[in-house]
């Protein structure tokens, strides 16, 4: 497709005063499709900040950034002005350690990675790694929301191995970094005993809050931060009062903020707005709030005049 000028103008201008940037559905609190959450996933693992530009909220940029970089899908990665790629090469360099080399960020090793197994766990995985199949090993995996599973398959390709107490366990790269420093112990369970995962990189807890209990922290006058992460129109519809729409200006000053800030994000209904808590609680805040029910719950129990739709 042609790409006229003032387009073209202003996406270079973007390119060039970012030297990370992501043209993406969404933004980094909320992404909108999941192509541009793993990105987002990826980038975070990686560095602390980065620019984003939302092209569900412009469709000149939209279908330009297709043009500008002769890619046709987004997301779109940007380094330091060059073009990088999409979803699919963003993943398979960030398994490489290629991306990392493009950040400026060093790729994790084998001697890079710290876990600790005690005894009774190790005995216990030698146990089950003799009634593997052959050709089977045993694998760490830690996914974004920090929940470990271990299990018996294959090696892959790309993965890197740590070992503890003689105990080789195989990671992929994602795993990986959030696994360094892990503690694998046996823990008391119904019917016996189970592998415990202790993850040091896991970050802060978000915590549930009700329609309720927010009505009665405002009416006390607490010191707390109320933000909505759902799109303008949806505001333009419906609001609580007192609360701020997030968007990458707004982003950039919460995360300027103390980290004991009292955070709370809230949506239509709750699932986006948990997406943005888990976010804020991965760089360190450690007061953060999930609104149960969004928008939707507060207009039903606690504000009738907020419309619903």
């Amino acid at each position: 497709m042609s790409l006229d000028p003032q387009t073209r103008d202003r996406i270079q201008s973007l390119v060039e005063s970012n030297d990370v940037l992501l043209f993406m559905k969404g933004d980094r609190q909320s992404p909108q499709c999941g192509f541009s959450a793993t990105v987002v996933g990826l980038l975070d693992q990686l560095i602390p900040r980065y620019a984003t530009v939302d092209v569900l909220s412009d469709p000149a940029i939209r279908e330009g950034v297709k043009a500008f970089s002769e890619w046709p899908t987004i997301p779109q990665l940007y380094v330091r002005g060059e073009f990088v790629g999409g979803c699919d090469i963003l993943q398979e360099s960030y398994a490489s350690g290629e991306l990392h080399t493009q950040l400026g960020v060093a790729a994790p090793s084998a001697s890079s990675i710290e876990l600790t197994i005690t005894p009774p766990a190790a005995e216990q995985l030698r146990r089950a790694a003799g009634d593997a199949p052959a050709g089977h090993a045993l694998h760490l995996c830690v996914d974004a929301r920090y929940r470990s599973r271990l299990t018996l398959q294959p090696p892959q390709d790309g993965g890197l191995v740590a070992e503890s107490e003689g105990i080789a366990l195989h990671l992929d790269p994602l795993s990986a970094d959030r696994a360094d420093g892990a503690v694998i112990d046996l823990a008391k369970a119904r019917g016996g005993v189970a592998f415990q995962v202790r993850l040091p990189r896991a970050p802060n807890v978000v915590r549930p809050m009700t329609v309720a209990e927010l009505r009665q922290r405002m009416e006390r006058g607490d010191e707390l931060s109320l933000f909505d992460v759902r799109t303008p129109g949806e505001r333009d519809t419906a609001r609580i009062e007192g609360s701020v729409l997030v968007d990458a200006e707004e982003a950039q000053r919460i995360e300027a903020l103390p980290g004991d800030t009292l955070l709370v994000f809230h949506c239509h209904h709750g699932q986006r707005s948990q997406a943005a808590a888990e976010h804020f609680a991965t760089l360190g805040f450690t007061n953060v709030y999930n609104l149960e029910g969004g928008i939707d719950a507060w207009s039903q129990h606690v504000d009738p005049s907020v419309p619903r739709y």
